[in-house]
């Protein structure tokens, strides 16, 4: 059973203690409600006894008091821990699940990320978080204990008088088999009704990243109207999901109170024909105005679990995923990096580059370029294992990094792509990620050589200036130094530049490049560059085109070849010269 319920719903062991202490405890609670129902029905069978001229047993009214009392203590303490226990566990669980989807995130490769969409996966850590732990405080353990607790009572009702008995409890399989056999549908408009939040959520978050473009070309009427008929289309999924869940289970708890009537019809019957006593018919009707609470909860709780299970699967996939794997250390001959026949597609049956071989040695630059889309940035994100390969392999110092865990692998790159990255934190801070336990020196230092201090200096806190999500605060020029501080402070063997200056004037252009030439001494340096200027005087230039190596050569080389490389200097050189 612990690991069906480990398995059903994706709980930890703890989880799975708790869940069980929460079933047991909620069944116990139900079961006690009972308990005044007795009680009841012995009273008023003592009271009427003497009106039908039967003889029955005395018991004077201290000791039903007392048995009163006993019955309240004994409710109060199982609904308090049901209380304690399913609250409390599923709190704590909710806090363990996030805890280990974000460490599960951790250890994810790169490719997972382009598989999913930020919104979805946000989506999944918070809003199907939240749904999960609300299923399982108010669901899970209250439907299994309702289940438990009712058969327990059915049993015990049908000793006392199986004719009775089924009066009762005829309309129970009737009423779960209306929710249970609908649940295909129920399924279907709860799918419906997650893409559509989904959709809601991407198109919320496109909006809010790309406020600026879209004031900028005059389009927030027309955007705001697609938004518009999303936010309806989610409305509607989840009118249509609820509405039908709602009718279901409305004609299955009236279908429930069925058993109310037949009970007084077979009672009435019974007792006349005397093959039940009073107390046993008082005790029957009761029990038909007590039994059918936690059943009309229990198939509340049932709709609900069908749509929990929707949720269950996407925490799964991400639970699920397979980590990467490989050696927790690496011992490389050299930091050569080899690319022998490297096949790569971000999507099955596109491929982005096809068996491209070429050798970046240590202690020379080796730079990519070519034309727009030829994979340039590819094989740099490659090089870092942020993608596996289709085919082929890449070597670091003679050792493949397919077989070497892809965190330690990252010890020995230093990386600055185009799309900066930094967080909302102070400058210091987002310099000393690239070495953890840094000291303030040596990100000064990193600063400096970044060309960074200059205008640090100037804001008010310095180093300690909050910088906004994304260095919102910044120029694109100051987030990119910001980058390269961070790659120099890392101060690893090897270097992947991707358009480290493009975003820089041509005054803090030079100063970049000639704290790059200080940091790129005796490592291996890869460099991508659209303007080729930059990379003339490379050890050596790989031109990428058609999805595989098109010339590999020094910039005089390719020059004096007049092959892709010459067409492309040309024509950077006539764009240099065009004026307005």
């Amino acid at each position: 059973m612990k690991q069906a319920l480990k398995k059903k719903y994706a709980l930890s062991d703890q989880g799975v203690k708790d869940l069980k202490k929460g079933i047991l405890f909620s069944a116990l609670a139900n079961i006690s409600l009972m308990f005044p129902v007795v009680l009841l029905a012995k009273v008023l069978e003592q009271f009427l006894d003497p009106v039908l001229g039967l003889e029955t047993s005395k018991v004077s009214i201290v000791t039903y008091v007392f048995i009163g009392f006993l019955i309240i203590g004994l409710i109060f303490a199982f609904h308090y821990r049901q209380y304690t226990v399913t609250y409390l566990g599923t709190y704590e669980e909710s806090s363990r699940r996030r805890i280990s989807l974000g460490e599960k995130l951790r250890t994810l490769p790169v490719a997972f990320f382009q598989q999913r969409d930020i919104s979805d996966i946000t989506s999944t850590i918070m809003g199907d978080c939240a749904n999960f732990e609300h299923a399982f405080s108010h669901t899970v353990p209250q439907f299994f204990g309702a289940i438990i607790s009712t058969c327990i009572i059915c049993v015990c009702l049908i000793i006392i008088n199986w004719k009775m008995g089924i009066a009762l409890l005829w309309v129970i399989p009737i009423s779960f088999g209306i929710v249970v056999l609908s649940r295909k549908w129920q399924d279907k408009l709860s799918k419906k009704h997650m893409g559509a939040r989904l959709e809601l959520a991407d198109g919320i978050q496109e909006c809010l990243e790309n406020v600026q473009n879209i004031k900028a070309c005059n389009q927030e009427r027309d955007y705001l109207k697609k938004l518009d008929e999303k936010i309806d289309k989610a409305e509607k999924a989840q009118i249509a999901s609820e509405l039908t869940t709602a009718s279901l289970l409305t004609t299955g708890q009236m279908v429930l109170r069925l058993g109310l009537a037949t009970v007084i019809v077979a009672g009435n019957s019974l007792v006349l024909h005397e093959e039940t006593t009073l107390f046993s018919y008082i005790l029957f009707l009761i029990a038909a105005s007590r039994i059918y609470d936690p059943l009309s909860g229990a198939m509340a709780n049932m709709a609900e679990l069908f749509s929990v299970q929707l949720q269950v699967k996407r925490l799964k996939e991400i639970q699920d995923y397979p980590e990467e794997n490989g050696k927790k250390e690496i011992n490389t001959n050299g930091y050569d990096l080899d690319f022998e026949n490297v096949s790569f597609s971000y999507e099955k049956g596109k491929k982005i580059l096809n068996n491209i071989s070429f050798t970046a040695k240590q202690g020379e630059v080796t730079a990519l370029v070519g034309p727009s889309g030829s994979g340039k940035s590819t094989v740099a994100k490659l090089a870092a294992r942020f993608y596996p390969l289709d085919g082929g392999k890449i070597l670091l110092g003679g050792t493949d990094i397919k077989n070497v865990n892809s965190m330690v692998l990252m010890k020995y790159f230093s990386v600055v792509f185009q799309e900066v990255v930094l967080f909302n934190n102070t400058i210091m801070e987002n310099i000393r990620v690239g070495k953890k336990g840094a000291t303030d020196e040596e990100v000064y230092k990193a600063a400096k050589a970044a060309c960074c201090h200059g205008f640090i200096e100037k804001f008010p806190d310095g180093y300690e200036t909050m910088i906004g999500e994304n260095g919102a605060t910044l120029s694109g020029g100051e987030c990119q130094r910001i980058s390269i501080a961070r790659a120099l402070l890392k101060d690893a063997p090897v270097i992947l530049l991707d358009e480290a200056t493009a975003s820089l004037d041509v005054d803090n252009e030079t100063d970049v490049q000639n704290a790059i030439s200080k940091l790129i001494k005796g490592k291996t340096v890869l460099i991508i560059a659209h303007r080729l200027r930059t990379v003339e005087n490379a050890d050596k230039i790989v031109v990428l085109a058609d999805r595989d190596v098109e010339e590999i050569g020094t910039h005089k080389e390719l020059m004096e070849k007049k092959g892709l490389y010459c067409k492309l200097v040309s024509l950077q050189n006539m764009a240099t010269d065009w004026k307005i």
